[in-house]
């Protein structure tokens, strides 16, 4: 099997993290590999803020809502990810929405974290991709402007702990031929 199809399916969420650092040059290995990402006719809609200050992750905390399982991960792992997106740029021409699904942020932001989270597992790195949260309110946290949303928060560090994979349907059950 070829090694990015064995990261693949290695990646897991990850909710627990150990308490060690992840190095600059470790960083930047995941962020160069997420600069190329595809998006819609090369738009890289996309912006992320690194998050290390202990204070400000603790405010995007309290921004969790209830029962998340990943709530201790946003503070536990040494790194935060704050993916956002710019607005009427992915999937418009000369400021006209040009998809029936209108801006296409979200599928090239779903590129860009799929990419984070794969590159991060090869290196060794846990990722859990946190959607669950007052996104009004964490965007005044970390102050993005007009015309972005912020619309997932990506823990990142080395993972405590690695579950197991869960079910998943088989290909007969999600695959069609020529037809639906």
């Amino acid at each position: 099997m070829s090694e990015i199809i064995e990261i693949i399916n290695a990646r897991r969420s990850v909710r627990k993290y150990e308490e060690k650092e992840v190095p600059e040059e470790v960083l930047n290995s995941v962020l160069e590999a997420v600069r190329w990402s595809p998006s819609w006719a090369n738009t890289q809609c996309w912006e992320l803020v690194v998050i290390k200050d202990k204070t400000i992750r603790e405010n995007l905390k309290e921004t969790i809502l209830p029962k998340n399982p990943a709530t201790n991960a946003i503070t536990q792992a040494p790194v935060l990810l704050a993916v956002c997106g710019k607005l009427k740029s992915s999937g418009f021409y000369n400021n006209t929405v040009t998809t029936k699904f209108g801006d296409w942020f979200m599928f090239d932001l779903g590129l860009f974290t799929q990419t984070l989270c794969l590159a991060a597992r090869a290196l060794g790195l846990g990722t859990v991709v946190v959607g669950l949260f007052d996104h009004d309110k964490a965007k005044r946290i970390i102050k993005v402007p007009e015309g972005y949303e912020l619309v997932a928060l990506v823990p990142l560090g080395y993972p405590a702990k690695i579950s197991s994979a869960p079910q998943r349907r088989e290909i007969r059950e999600f695959v069609h031929f020529n037809t639906f």
